[in-house]
């Protein structure tokens, strides 16, 4: 195995934090056991020791809940043990996804020095933040987490700014932009909220519409493209891997594959699962604290598309995905956002891609041109 790309969750579902839309505090709600608990130093070797036994490049990124929460002790255990196992040519690289409230100047010391890259959650500005991460309190948490954006700019620390897409944040996307750019973080990813499993789309106070969600990439795009044709280093990850994509590239987000791959998400207690989205008890594929289950053998599993498994509908996506123009750069979508109407399978952003790719579509291909011949 070439690369392995691990998504470990080292406290679990746990969280110092209530964010509104919390989709992962959402999934643990469906489980037997939502909460496993803090990830012990065994279950954390076992993890790095078979992921260094199984490629040449390992992605360790850490998520949660919020990761923070292990403590700064179990990442300086976790770095060490990666650092004495692996083999002088192997390449390791890690990321923390945080909402970053507990980064004190220790966490800020040891994120410098070890060069992770940091996804730092801010909904934008304070009012659009506020409205839906909060703490246990109740308060809003904007002033915590833009101290913490600021300290890691100040400090060279690489980060992404990670706005989720809501029915507030959509409908302010020009102004967070715009405060993002002002601001220096110039690197930047919107995520599309999800609504809770089971539940009629659309219906939640801050669920993310296909109208709302087409206009905002309308908005985001030409503030975007206005930028990039300045020569202002920005990058907007979803963008950037449409133009990629336009020139034979692969794109880096799962959504965009057209078909789902193991993710690898690997919970405190060692039990891993095909997908952060899926992180439920009827797709857990082992524990890896099982001597028998190795990261070659889990692949082997995606890869058969067993009848039953999580994979066995990998592709499949909206119906009308195979004579749709825009395929190519849509690739159907997250299955997460797929669903079953009238006998038939359908994307609920459909429409909304359809409306974006036709309005962008030809600035994305001059953008692809001009890459080409290396001038961006």
């Amino acid at each position: 195995m070439k690369e392995l790309q691990l998504l470990i969750k080292p406290v679990s579902s746990a969280c110092n934090l209530a964010c509104r839309y919390c989709f992962y505090m959402d999934e643990a709600g469906h489980r037997q056991v939502g909460d496993c608990g803090r990830m012990t130093e065994e279950t954390a070797k076992i993890v790095i020791e078979k992921a260094l036994a199984a490629a040449q490049t390992c992605v360790f990124g850490f998520q949660g809940g919020e990761p923070a929460l292990a403590g700064l002790p179990f990442f300086e255990m976790f770095y060490a043990w990666v650092e004495k196992l692996k083999k002088p040519d192997q390449q390791v690289y890690y990321t923390l996804q945080t909402n970053g409230t507990l980064l004190d100047e220790a966490w800020l010391r040891f994120l410098k020095k070890t060069r992770t890259l940091v996804g730092l959650s801010m909904d934008g500005v304070r009012k659009t933040h506020d409205e839906n991460r909060r703490g246990r309190d109740g308060e809003g948490t904007f002033s915590e987490v833009f101290d913490t954006a600021q300290r890691l700019k100040q400090e060279g620390i690489p980060f992404h700014i990670l706005c989720v897409l809501t029915a507030e944040t959509a409908a302010r996307i020009e102004a967070i932009y715009r405060f993002f750019m002002r601001k220096g973080y110039l690197c930047q990813q919107y995520i599309p909220c999800l609504d809770p499993l089971g539940d009629r789309r659309g219906e939640e106070p801050y669920s993310l519409t296909p109208a709302l969600y087409e206009e905002a990439l309308k908005k985001l795009f030409d503030l975007w493209y206005e930028d990039k044709v300045k020569g202002v280093p920005v990058y907007l990850r979803q963008f950037e891997n449409y133009v990629d994509m336009l020139l034979g590239g692969q794109p880096e987000a799962c959504s965009m594959y057209g078909q789902c791959s193991m993710q690898n998400v690997i919970e405190s207690d060692g039990t891993i699962y095909p997908c952060d989205f899926y992180a439920l008890d009827e797709y857990q594929m082992g524990n890896l604290t099982d001597p028998e289950l190795t990261f070659e053998f889990l692949q082997q599993k995606a890869n058969a598309m067993e009848k039953g498994s999580f994979f066995e509908t990998a592709g499949k996506r909206d119906d009308r995905c195979p004579g749709c123009r825009w395929y190519p750069l849509c690739r159907g979508g997250c299955k997460r956002d797929c669903y079953r109407i009238d006998g038939r399978e359908k994307n609920y952003y459909c429409e909304a891609f359809q409306g974006f790719f036709a309005y962008a579509e030809s600035r994305l291909e001059l953008l692809a041109d001009v890459r080409s011949r290396g001038r961006i």
